[in-house]
């Protein structure tokens, strides 16, 4: 027998006698109470790192200010842009690339021309580029909790009930904006088919402050040369000679560009007319969406008032414009039904409008003046 049979035997003997308990060849062994106290510590250090954050970075929403197109996947710092407009009394402007302005800059949007009619700083520009109604509901639900007992204007693009696949209908997968803050399970989207694990991957960050703060890092500091977000290893991978450290500028504010689009009038790029294909209210995903931000939003005690449209029906064809008008009728109605306050606006002239659904500076003004006209704003508080 050799002499390593004959420790192992003794080994053996040894713990069929009780004289000592086998452990790993770790030195720390943490009782229960020691592994729930470490989680703990480890769960405080996590949710303060994110809070700490806050604090470093330098983000200031001055007048005119709107959420920089580049970070727009960015919710964590959404969160935090929330938070700042919301310690003051303004009245928040919520929606898509409309409220955000596509085509104009930043001074030309629906929320400057509000301030300059109303005199000072009152409105807020929350909107965000690309977000319809089933993922700005996620985002308002996940991430706009600041926005409580405030003043609302929310808009309602209708162009996202304009086909199956802008309402997210069709199944065959395509990529969609925000995927991340759609519903991950329920109600099943059928275009949408992330995996399982993904899926849980989501819901946790939206839950754990630390994980968003991480991807936040990534999509405003490690970015590749298209200036899309990357993980600290891949960006390693693409600069092994830099240090990390480097890139914590600390600045969101110089990421706010000014202008996306030229802002030209659609007739310019083409007089052809469309027809949309448009879905029926009762079974678009996007209207339920719509329907159940405003319930968290009123829930959250504010006050609410649906902005729809205005869409460029000069841009529809006869049929289109007709099967449009009897939606608009019908979201009438049932916001009626529902006692929501809410404002359906004139179209406005044609050489106002860049695209089928985007004003240009010019009819943001004429939308403003429409909203102060006829007391909308002056009724909604």
């Amino acid at each position: 027998m050799t002499k390593e049979d004959t420790l192992e035997a003794d080994t053996k003997h040894r713990i069929a006698a009780g004289q000592f308990v086998v452990f790993s060849s770790n030195e720390v062994r943490l009782s229960v109470r020691q592994w729930i106290l470490a989680l703990g510590l480890v769960g405080v250090l996590l949710y303060s790192v994110s809070i700490f954050w806050v604090g470093v970075e330098q983000f200031e929403a001055g007048s005119d200010y709107r959420f920089p197109y580049q970070l727009s996947n960015d919710y964590w710092l959404y969160s935090s842009y929330c938070r700042t407009v919301c310690a003051d009394e303004k009245t928040v402007i919520i929606g898509d690339s409309v409220m955000w302005g596509q085509y104009v800059k930043r001074d030309q949007t629906l929320a400057h021309y509000l301030n300059v009619l109303e005199g000072g700083d009152s409105f807020a520009n929350l909107g965000i580029d690309g977000v319809h109604p089933a993922a700005l509901c996620g985002l308002i639900e996940y991430y706009g909790g600041a926005i409580s007992e405030k003043r609302v204007i929310l808009h309602l693009n209708p162009l996202w009930m304009s086909s199956k696949k802008h309402d997210l209908q069709v199944s065959k997968e395509f990529r969609f904006n925000h995927p991340r803050l759609v519903p991950q399970f329920f109600p099943k989207i059928p275009c949408y088919s992330a995996s399982i694990s993904a899926r849980m991957g989501i819901i946790i960050e939206r839950n754990v402050p630390f994980f968003g703060w991480t991807r936040h890092l990534q999509l405003a500091y490690f970015k590749d040369e298209n200036g899309v977000g990357r993980n600290l290893p891949a960006w390693a991978m693409a600069h092994p000679y830099d240090n990390p450290f480097d890139v914590f500028t600390l600045k969101i504010n110089d990421l706010t560009e000014d202008l996306r689009y030229e802002p030209k009038p659609w007739t310019e790029r083409s007089e052809t007319k469309l027809d949309l294909p448009w879905v029926k209210l009762e079974t678009s995903l996007q209207w339920s969406s719509f329907q159940r931000l405003v319930k968290i939003l009123k829930e959250r005690k504010n006050s609410v008032l649906v902005l729809v449209g205005p869409l460029n029906e000069h841009m529809l064809n006869e049929e289109s414009l007709s099967v449009y008008n009897k939606i608009k009728k019908d979201i009438e109605i049932l916001l009626k039904e529902k006692n929501i306050s809410y404002y359906i606006p004139s179209v406005l002239p044609s050489e106002s409008y860049a695209d089928v659904s985007h004003p240009l500076s010019e009819g943001y003004s004429l939308l403003a003046e429409q909203l102060f006209d006829n007391d909308v704003i002056r009724d909604s508080r």
